[in-house]
């Protein structure tokens, strides 16, 4: 079976998070990053990431029309849905809570802050449906809400003398098979902010894959048609 443009992306995405990773060192992303733009054929693609520990969820639906998977926090939705939920609810009163790493989110969770603060990190989160409601009430204090770019987030909040809304939002688009969460509630006299960013590590992580895709690319332009060192002069 012939293969498409898109799935010769997806190979390339999970390559390179592969060399990110450490997986693949520079000569063999080089080879294989090459190998998948060049491939005509499904068959040609699939031994190039069958050693690798993402090739067999991400590489299953090659068949399909579904997009390449974003790369970073949105490539492992469907591993994040499901599951029991280790936290339905937040509560501070002269004080502070957190909820952050790896959690998952019950289908409905309630935060309340009086004369305090907390944070919602949902960057590591799991989600124990598809659609969660985060209902956050704050009295003269504050929640900050944080998410991952590639999560579908709606935010429907009321400030009363005070402020409920979204702020700063790294670049990333909402995926189609990432949970919805809807942030609804209310904020007296103190604030519910909510943004979207991902973590350092996978800012480092995506930073240094974009770097080994760069190195790759001035490799092949160093090189001729026959992998030889390209720009010699023609014998005449």
């Amino acid at each position: 079976m012939r293969a498409s443009d898109a799935e010769r992306e997806r190979i390339a995405e999970l390559l390179r998070e592969a060399v990110a990773e450490g997986r693949l060192d520079m000569d063999e992303f080089d080879q294989r990053l090459g190998a998948a733009y060049k491939a005509r054929t499904r068959g040609e693609l699939v031994p190039l990431v069958q050693d690798l520990p993402a090739a067999g969820p991400e590489f299953a639906p090659v068949g399909s029309s579904a997009p390449a998977p974003l790369r970073g926090s949105a490539a492992n939705w469907p591993a994040r849905i499901g599951g029991t939920a280790t936290s339905k609810g937040a509560f501070a009163f002269w004080g502070g809570f957190n909820r952050k790493g790896r959690w998952t989110v019950g289908r409905t969770f309630t935060a309340f802050a009086m004369w305090g603060g907390g944070e919602i990190d949902l960057r590591e989160a799991n989600f124990e449906g598809r659609e969660t409601v985060i209902r956050c009430v704050t009295i003269m204090g504050g929640i900050q809400v944080t998410a991952p770019p590639e999560l579908n987030v709606d935010v429907r909040g009321i400030g009363i003398m005070g402020g409920f809304g979204e702020g700063s939002n790294d670049e990333g688009e909402p995926a189609p098979d990432a949970p919805y969460v809807r942030i609804t509630g209310f904020a007296l006299m103190g604030g519910v902010g909510v943004e979207r960013k991902r973590t350092k590590a996978e800012r480092r992580r995506l930073k240094a894959a974009e770097e080994a895709e760069l190195e790759a690319r001035r490799r092949r332009g160093l090189e001729g048609p026959d992998g030889g060192a390209g720009g010699g002069r023609k014998e005449l």
